[in-house]
């Protein structure tokens, strides 16, 4: 079988490659995108969801934050934020980012809350619990 190279890159750097992808799966604005090798180039951006790659027959799963995906016939190299492997999410702290997120959301509107702000923290906190479900 083909495979395809993903890089995972964060401002700090690549956080993850991996050469030999059967299959990676994206959460574009546009919806969900499944990638294999040969797939034609193509430039599309990332809203905050997870990354699933299979390798070997077993899908690995990532925590990603809003970026870009670069698409090239033979690697998927993928710009975001933040991006966290399902096993080395704490779990405790996302919990607890939510909590404070919908405690901010709660306030009046008169507050001087920065809603979206608070907004996309539940989004990356959410999408941090939902991915670590997917632990081995």
């Amino acid at each position: 079988m083909n495979t395809i190279a993903l890089d995972v890159v964060t401002p700090d750097g690549s956080v993850h490659f991996e050469e030999n992808c059967e299959i990676i799966i994206l959460q574009t604005k546009q919806g969900e995108l499944g990638v294999m090798a040969g797939h034609v180039p193509t430039v599309a951006a990332l809203k905050i969801g997870g990354l699933r790659v299979k390798v070997d027959g077993r899908f690995e799963y990532f925590a990603v934050t809003d970026g870009f995906v670069e698409i090239r016939p033979d690697k998927v190299t993928v710009l975001v934020q933040a991006g966290e492997f399902a096993g080395d999410i704490d779990t405790e702290r996302a919990v607890a980012a939510k909590e404070r997120a919908e405690s901010l959301l709660a306030m009046e509107r008169d507050e001087k809350i920065d809603r979206f702000r608070a907004e996309l923290a539940l989004k990356r906190a959410t999408n941090r619990i939902d991915i670590a479900k997917h632990s081995s």
